[in-house]
Order: structure tokens, then C-alpha cells, then sequence
């Protein structure tokens, strides 16, 4: 359903380095890069996730709510994925752990630009 999803970034090539390093282990790479945006992901067919200067020039901004979640298929992998972006330079916006019991376990950072970032597990 979803094709990719975009995150301003003030720096291209950190931006680059974030998310590719961010999520090597689960088989993303910079797949197209097109200059001012830059397509991460397994394959062009999968869902991706895009960094981009943004359009107007102006400074990226975080939205008020809004968020990029991506399922790590375990709470060990949340773990992992947290401690690897904080590595990378995220700032911790909610450390692992149970949010729901038995249903939901999460672990959310923020990008170097500020965009929110959730790992998650259902189950």
C-alpha cells in the first residue's frame, strides 16, 4: 500500500548515511539518488523510505504528530535498531520497551533533523 515515505533532511549526505546505516541490516540501501532526494530501501518494488532537501529551500521540519514507524519483527531487533540510531546520532524520544502489554513494544528516536522515528513489534 505504501510506496515510500519522505523525511526533510538539512544534510543530504548525513541524511543518507543515517538512514542506509539505520537499516543495512534489514536490507536497504540508497537505491536511486536523485540529487536533492534519495530513495532507501530493499527494492523499488518494496516500500522505501525517502530523504529530501525540501522543495521550498526552507529549513526541514518535524511535523506535529508525524512519524516514520518501521516493524522490526522482534523486541530484540526494537532494541537493536534504538541503539544503532542513537549510534548514528539520534536523540532518544522514548526508550524500548512494552506499550502495550502483550501487544505492542516500541522504541522511538529522533532523527538528526528532528524527524520521529518508531521501532515496533505487535504480539
Amino acid at each position: 500500500m505504501i510506496g515510500y515515505v519522505t523525511v526533510g533532511v538539512s544534510d543530504m549526505e548525513q541524511g543518507k548515511a543515517f538512514y542506509s546505516g539505520l537499516l543495512a541490516d534489514m536490507g536497504a540501501k540508497v537505491l536511486m539518488d536523485m540529487g536533492r532526494i534519495a530513495f532507501i530501501g530493499e527494492s523499488m518494488g518494496k516500500p522505501m523510505l525517502a530523504v529530501c532537501t525540501p522543495y521550498d529551500n526552507g529549513a526541514p521540519s518535524a511535523g506535529n504528530g508525524s512519524m516514520v514507524a518501521i516493524p522490526a519483527g522482534s523486541k530484540e531487533n526494537c532494541d537493536t535498531l534504538y541503539q544503532k540510531a542513537i549510534e548514528l546520532g539520534a536523540s532518544c524520544d522514548g526508550a524500548p520497551g512494552q506499550r502495550i502489554p502483550d501487544r505492542f513494544y516500541g522504541a522511538y528516536v529522533r532523527d538528526p533533523d528532528g524527524n520521529k522515528v518508531a521501532f515496533f513489534h505487535f504480539g
